[in-house]
């Protein structure tokens, strides 16, 4: 662990949201300067997790833990840790939440609060990513869980009264599974060992036996693959990206459905490596399943939001599916795809929303004619079309391409079905693009080409996206560790499915 100065950095960039969220709720009926303030701080964040980057670029292991103790009747500490893995996934937070408070500029009603809900937000996903307590750890995960509610609820299009409440149902339902599994972890733990704790790195010396263990490890996996979502887990996500706000679009695609694929990685699968062994080759079933039926809806989609919520769904079976197949290269491509799927993903619904702003639609033959009336959005727009596409050369691409040479590599019949959802993934997608970029406009009314706000927004992550498909290298090494760690926790797979 590389030495930083004792001050508590990671503490300051978890909690750094929730003071800027204070001022927001206090100074309700000033906007502007609400919205200066929660810029301000998401901008903070994003340049401390930048510096802890350069920091640690060249670091091993964990680089930075924090711990104390906070309840400590019951074994629950304060502790936070940052180590490759978790690095890469707070400054995409950091990043992607900057752009959400460029984009909230739209957002005309309650700003105070809408401000203060996207702070509370963010503040939850960087306590979710950095939290090495399972209590920790499940408070944050509800703190991302309310403000989505009232982001969808509030401020959300037509039909956001149900998709917040669907949404709000489904993933409570996997995280009581989850509350469910971490108190029984605490007292097998605490009957096993005679220590009861919630401490990560404890646990981890003491992994669960017996037949409970399984149980156990059903739950989290359960609670997990509802926030992914997994098919056929995934029909609150859908809904909720159509109703969503553009930037609660961005956070959603960008940052909640990685929670899910990280929860697996930190906690579900190294605190049961036994049960791990036995359930994840049965994952390619629901993997593969997702991977098809979602490529296949998206084609037969009308609505450019609905569109690309079922990309994402298949991208992440794409992600599961190297998950599944357990070897470092698959593992490697997977957590690479989540975090450039968080990029691009959150990239094309912005765009869409930009567009969709202009438009006042979000019909596909109601948005013709992109290309001519707004080239410079629409480039952009092409762009992360092409990445979500799975086009060579950018970010997608290599992610995918890593987890086909891992699952070939075991599983070669697999491989060859799931690389046919490139072809699907290319047909609907060149689909929307002709659509969008060169179809019929549907009047003649003049468009603003791409604001400097908008670019601000747009442009690092285009760049991002060209960053990672020509020299993947920088973002794949932090996560080597992590996953060598992984193999070594649990083992090699034998026996289930294919």
């Amino acid at each position: 662990m590389n030495a930083l100065p004792t001050f508590p950095w990671l503490t300051l960039i978890t909690l750094l949201p929730l003071a800027g969220a204070l001022p927001c709720l206090l100074l309700r009926k000033s906007a502007r300067d609400c919205r200066g303030v929660a810029l301000a701080t998401s901008v903070a964040v994003l340049g401390l997790t930048l510096w802890l980057g350069w920091e640690h670029c060249s670091g091993s292991g964990w680089y930075v833990i924090e711990d104390a103790a906070w309840v400590e009747h019951f074994g629950i500490r304060w502790t936070l840790g940052l180590d490759g893995l978790a690095l890469t996934l707070i400054v995409l937070t950091a990043l992607l939440s900057c752009g959400a408070h460029l984009l909230a500029w739209r957002i005309t009603e309650r700003v105070p609060f809408f401000l203060a809900l996207l702070l509370i937000m963010e503040s939850g996903f960087l306590g979710v990513f950095l939290a090495l307590d399972l209590v920790l750890f499940y408070i944050c995960w509800e703190v991302m869980l309310v403000p989505l509610f009232f982001l969808v609820g509030i401020w959300g299009r037509e039909g956001r009264g149900r998709a917040a409440l669907k949404a709000f149902l489904v993933t409570l339902c996997g995280s009581l599974l989850m509350l469910v599994g971490i108190i029984a972890l605490y007292l097998l733990h605490g009957a096993q060992t005679g220590t009861y704790t919630f401490a990560l790195r404890e646990l981890l010396q003491h992994p669960l036996t017996g037949p409970a263990q399984y149980w156990v490890c059903g739950a989290f996996l359960a609670a997990f693959l509802i926030k992914a979502p997994l098919v056929p887990l995934h029909s609150w996500l859908i809904d909720a990206h159509t109703a969503a706000p553009v930037c609660g679009a961005v956070d959603l695609a960008g940052l909640l459905l990685k929670t899910g694929i990280y929860g697996l990685l930190r906690f579900g699968f190294p605190l049961f490596p036994d049960a791990t062994r036995l359930w994840l080759p049965w994952l390619m079933i629901p993997a593969l399943f997702g991977l098809f039926h979602a490529a296949w809806v998206a084609y037969r989609q009308t609505d450019l939001k609905r569109l690309a919520a079922y990309s994402s769904v298949s991208h992440l079976g794409l992600v599961v599916l190297g998950l599944a197949v357990w070897n470092a290269t698959a593992l490697e491509g997977a957590i690479l795809l989540m975090l450039i799927h968080g990029v691009s993903a959150a990239a094309l619904f912005a765009a869409s929303g930009m567009i969709a702003a202009r438009a006042g639609t979000t019909q596909l033959n109601e948005l013709g004619g992109v290309w001519g009336r707004a080239p410079f959005l629409g480039g952009l727009f092409l762009l992360f079309g092409m990445a979500s596409a799975g086009v060579p050369g950018l970010g997608n691409f290599v992610g995918e391409i890593l987890i086909l040479f891992g699952t070939f590599s075991a599983h070669p019949l697999i491989a060859a079905v799931a690389a046919t959802t490139m072809v699907t993934t290319a047909v609907y997608m060149t689909g929307l693009l002709k659509a969008v970029l060169w179809g019929p406009p549907a009047d003649d009314a003049v468009w603003a080409d791409l604001t400097w706000r908008e670019g601000w927004v747009l442009v690092p992550l285009a760049l991002l996206i060209v960053w990672v498909g020509v020299y993947p290298e920088p973002f794949l090494a932090p996560l080597r560790e992590p996953v060598q760690f992984l193999l070594t926790t649990v083992g090699t797979l034998s026996g289930g499915a294919p």
